[in-house]
């Protein structure tokens, strides 16, 4: 659904703390000397759950040596522990595999970066303003066109939080439809705003430029080639298949079944901590992608507002403490039961990476800008284990 930027901080701090915990997280490690990433870990996942994540899993690689651990309940009904191969939705990160797409059909000569929208979707982006000749692919790729976003309108997700129909669906169009009936938020290109809008108009482009699906583009480009059996794109079935984790609101009442078709490219994938691993480590390392459309993939919109955002990819820090930080990449993600992080080292060909997920974002609280995660401690030994030496 969307990134919640604002909220990392909290996020992290729910899954990254320095303080000891009881031994009730689960570990798993591969490689040399992979004790402290296993370590650091199973104190973040525990902690999570002490917290109030029903579940919270990680995944964490320094060079050769990796680890993963988990903590808490996949599914607070049958008390099943939460297992680091269980299927979760991960939200925004799923605008990384979208960008990816695009910018592979750039580097095919297929489509262009400055294409404006109007080029692949005559008239979709008009009214109240909004022109899609004034806004390219660029823009929309690197959040700077400037177009509303209605997932961020309690009203929008009235069938859901007051109806209670987890099945309602909402067709891309009729939600870019939505976003275009309010003017504007500045000029294209002048400014930066997140908005879930722009990625759905990229799903579009793509099956436009394609004749195929967005999902099946995404399967033959970056799933299939990279193994990633276990990660799909949704576009209608509320429910998530094969071993999952169960995602809850902040009251811990189940919300694991939500359509996905309101959120689509801007955010429907569902993956495994492996996969999800697998693919930054691809994208980060350049081997999605040729140099040209890596620069691209890389490079932030220099305009007010911006917080590191390229695009679908993050530029961001780690802090090592004494004035010291660590460059990494990130994506994130934030929806319906679920949060999750992954940071992907900026130097050294992606050679480390952190994943964390927590089975807990109360889109209601976030509808109304409040808290939609565990409140929890401060940052941990998980981050620094990984990225600092």
């Amino acid at each position: 659904m969307r990134r919640p930027r604002v909220l990392l901080p909290a996020l992290c701090a729910a899954l990254l703390v320095c303080a000891a915990v009881p031994a009730s997280a689960s570990a798993a490690a591969s490689g040399a000397e992979p004790a402290p990433l296993a370590a650091a870990l199973r104190t973040a996942t525990a902690r999570a759950v002490a917290d109030g994540y029903p579940a919270a899993i990680a995944y964490a690689r320094r060079g050769d040596a990796s680890a993963t651990a988990t903590s808490g309940s996949a599914d607070l009904a049958t008390g099943r522990p939460a297992d680091a191969g269980d299927r979760f939705r991960i939200a925004s990160n799923t605008k990384s595999f979208v960008a990816t797409v695009l910018l592979q059909l750039v580097a095919e000569h297929r489509l262009g970066l400055d294409d404006p929208v109007q080029r692949w979707l005559p008239g979709v982006v008009s009214g109240a303003g909004n022109d899609g000749r004034r806004i390219t692919l660029r823009e929309l790729l690197n959040q700077t066109s400037g177009l509303y976003d209605p997932t961020t309108d309690p009203a929008f997700f009235a069938p859901y939080l007051q109806r209670h129909d987890m099945g309602y669906v909402y067709t891309p169009r009729r939600v870019v439809a939505e976003a275009t009936a309010h003017p504007p938020l500045f000029a294209p290109g002048t400014r930066w705003n997140y908005s879930n809008t722009n990625y759905l108009l990229a799903g579009l482009v793509i099956e436009a430029v394609t004749g195929h699906s967005a999902g099946r583009e995404i399967a033959d480009r970056i799933l299939r080639p990279l193994g990633l059996t276990r990660t799909t794109l949704p576009r209608t079935d509320p429910r998530i298949h094969g071993r999952h984790l169960h995602g809850y609101d902040l009251s811990h009442r189940d919300v694991t079944v939500f359509s996905p078709s309101y959120d689509w490219t801007a955010g429907a994938m569902i993956s495994t901590l492996a996969d999800l691993a697998a693919f930054d480590r691809a994208l980060f390392a350049g081997r999605l992608l040729p140099p040209a459309e890596q620069r691209a993939l890389e490079t932030v919109p220099d305009v007010p507002g911006e917080d590191g955002y390229a695009l679908g990819v993050t530029r961001s820090t780690v802090d090592c403490g004494d004035g010291r930080t660590a460059a990494v990449w990130e994506t994130d993600g934030g929806g319906p039961g679920f949060t999750s992080l992954s940071l992907t080292s900026a130097e050294g060909r992606a050679d480390r990476q952190l994943v964390l997920v927590g089975t807990v974002f109360d889109l209601g609280q976030d509808l109304r800008n409040e808290r939609p995660v565990p409140a929890s401690g401060a940052f941990g030994p998980a981050e620094t284990a990984v990225f600092c030496d």
